[in-house]
């Protein structure tokens, strides 16, 4: 991985066809929530299966919370749509068979020339690409389980929520005063008053 993607940098935000061949930026898919990133060697290595595996079943608990999931792949278009299906994800695949991100982040899983695929890492993201974590998948124990990215987004929203606990000094008063700035979901409703 190139040495200036680390905790606290702002990662890439590629452009790629998604599984129904429409292009998308990695921020477009993030919006202002925190963003889970695989980038999977491809449909042909089972340990990418059973990663997204586990990612799909607990999909309904990631998207309760507020937190979206993208994958990108070498695969071509067809082959991608077939490992999305298979696992029985529900967030975007992205295509990228000439390997721009491989090449762009430096990790051409070199060990592989057959498949020519990039070494496999997750990635949780805060809002506007922010890294906050990265996991090397080489080995499949490199790989993050539900658990290890449920702590990681614990911490994220900590950092970028400011209503993570209501009872902090001063949230009740700002909710009261008509305030919803610091209240996600609210933030963009219109300020009024509790009488």
């Amino acid at each position: 991985m190139r040495s200036d993607i680390v905790p606290g940098a702002v990662f890439p935000d590629y452009a790629l066809p998604d599984h129904t061949d429409t292009v998308r930026t990695l921020s477009e898919i993030q919006g202002d929530d925190p963003l889970i990133l695989t980038l999977a060697r491809g449909h042909y290595c089972p340990k990418e299966h059973q990663q997204h595996l586990e990612l799909a079943a607990h999909y309904p608990k990631i998207a309760v919370a507020y937190t979206q999931v993208a994958t990108i792949s070498t695969d071509a278009h067809h082959t991608l749509q077939e490992f999305r299906a298979s696992v029985g994800a529900q967030w975007p695949f992205l295509s990228d068979p000439g390997r721009t991100v491989q090449q762009d982040l430096d990790i051409k899983e070199y060990t592989d020339p057959d498949n020519d695929p990039m070494i496999p890492y997750t990635l949780v993201l805060k809002p506007g690409l922010v890294v906050h974590s990265i996991y090397n998948g080489y080995w499949f124990w490199g790989r993050p389980s539900f658990y290890d990215l449920w702590r990681d987004l614990r911490a994220a929203m900590s950092e970028i929520r400011p209503d993570g606990d209501l009872s902090k000094p001063g949230l009740r008063e700002a909710w009261d005063g008509g305030d919803r700035s610091s209240f996600h979901g609210w933030d963009e409703q219109p300020s009024q008053p509790v009488e």
